[in-house]
């Protein structure tokens, strides 16, 4: 899994550095990421439903215990690529498979740009000063490489009519 511009060691270094001073809260920092989500594309809550549940409102759906059990989930997505950050490419099937996964509940391509703004919106509140433009292009060039991985899952399933 290449992302165009492989990630130096210094700024493997500055992702892991930065994201263990979350660790121990990642449902809190998930929640920054989802409200901001959910702030810029408020189009994006119809495809949080859980039992045929559709949320009246971002609020509700945040304060849902299966919303929550999403943000655990994509939380570990993150650590699972910063685990990695030295061979990305063994995820690149679980990406893949994760990205046919959002194809199927109807997550468009486009809304990953979204996503990736929340992404370095959290990080930037969470991690305040320590967040420098080296941090801030580290993360998005990992971000960049996790979402082309994804996007092959979308190549993968024939075009709809």
């Amino acid at each position: 899994m290449e992302s165009g511009m492989p990630l130096s060691g210094g700024q493997r270094a500055l992702i892991r550095e930065s994201w263990q001073r979350l660790s121990g809260s990642p449902e809190q920092h998930g929640l920054v990421l989802f409200t901001r989500l959910f702030d810029l594309d408020p189009g994006l809550l119809p495809l949080f439903q859980y039992n045929c549940k559709q949320f009246a409102s971002p609020q509700e759906c945040l304060s849902a215990p299966e919303f929550l059990d999403h943000i655990r989930k994509v939380m570990l997505v993150i650590d699972a690529a910063v685990s990695h950050l030295e061979n990305l490419s063994c995820l690149e099937e679980y990406l893949c498979n994760l990205g046919k996964k959002h194809q199927a509940v109807g997550v468009k391509v486009e809304s990953f740009s979204t996503v990736g703004e929340s992404l370095l919106y959290m990080l930037e509140k969470c991690l305040g000063a320590a967040f420098s433009p080296e941090v801030q292009e580290a993360w998005s060039k990992l971000y960049s490489a996790v979402v082309k991985a994804m996007q092959r899952g979308w190549e993968t399933l024939p075009e709809g009519d």
